[in-house]
């Protein structure tokens, strides 16, 4: 089975590696941190746990960062210290540089909330291919908009579907202005095969657009559950789509820069991205997501 290399054993990457573990996807999880027998401890409470949950993946632990050569993907997640700092920065582009040059055709998982930055510098000056650069914490923020809209409409979040567009709430550091963040198509979302909004009330769904602009950042364990299962969406080119940061080329008139889409994933990174049909008001909330 696969091997994923997890740089980072803090909160994300300890929560990553236990999901990847959990799942039965992945046969061997290299936790690289410079905090070496800080993760070699918490690898072996993953690799303890196992005998108790049943799951047999074997985990490692290490600072050699040359030991992620021949990884199926590479997850970025954050370093085992106080806070749980996320890669990123000038520190986190050396780092990224180095393991795309350790591992060239391998996906590079970035799976923090403020690695938006990272990604778009990995691409435009590590020059790294925009298909390996994908990032799951939109992932992560999809799945809660989507248990909130369960919870209001009372069923199931397996019957839930829905996309997720646009950039991550914060500041663009090209232009000192504000961006709106995420836009949810409430449009193209679905509900057991129905549309959203023929099964929830406009009352309801502007209770739930209420709640949904305090669902970010996500917490670490959502981040690195959500990770985990883009790494194995990855491994597997499930036909099902996830949504991601990307490097977009394209998509809403936009390119070279990191935005949420969903997209189909292979081996090779993102294959495929979907485009969904947004209406007047959508489409405009994603125009200044996007500083279009």
């Amino acid at each position: 089975m696969a091997t994923v290399a997890l740089i980072g054993a803090g909160d994300i990457g300890g929560a990553c590696a236990h999901a990847l573990a959990a799942h039965h996807r992945v046969g061997r999880i290299l936790v690289i941190d410079p905090a070496v027998n800080a993760a070699a401890g918490k690898a072996l409470d993953i690799q303890q746990a196992g005998a108790i949950s049943g799951f047999h993946a074997r985990l490692e632990a290490t600072d050699d960062e040359s030991r992620a050569v021949g990884c199926a993907a590479c997850v970025i997640a954050d370093r085992f210290a106080a806070g749980s700092p996320e890669w990123q920065g000038e520190e986190g582009l050396a780092l990224i540089k180095r393991i795309a040059g350790l591992s060239t055709d391998a996906p590079i998982v970035f799976a923090g909330a403020t690695q938006a930055e990272l990604m778009q510098a990995s691409s435009r000056e590590a020059r790294v291919p925009a298909r390996r650069l994908i990032g799951s914490a939109a992932e992560a923020f999809a799945s809660a908009v989507a248990a909130i809209v369960a919870m209001e409409a009372r069923c199931s979040v397996n019957e839930v579907s829905l996309a997720v567009l646009g950039t991550p709430p914060g500041a663009r550091p090209e232009r000192a202005e504000r961006v709106e963040g995420f836009v949810v198509p409430w449009s193209d979302a679905s509900i057991g095969g129905y549309a959203l909004e023929r099964v929830v009330s406009q009352v309801q769904l502007r209770r739930i657009e209420a709640r949904v602009a305090r669902l970010w950042p996500p917490a670490p364990y959502a981040l690195g559950a959500a990770a985990a299962g883009v790494v194995e969406a990855l491994l597997q080119a499930s036909r099902r789509s996830s949504n991601v940061l990307t490097v977009l080329g394209g998509e809403f008139g936009v390119r070279d820069r990191v935005g949420a889409v969903p997209a189909l994933l292979a081996p090779q990174g993102v294959v495929h991205t979907r485009v969904p049909a947004l209406n007047t008001r959508e489409r405009v909330q994603l125009d200044t997501a996007l500083g279009v």
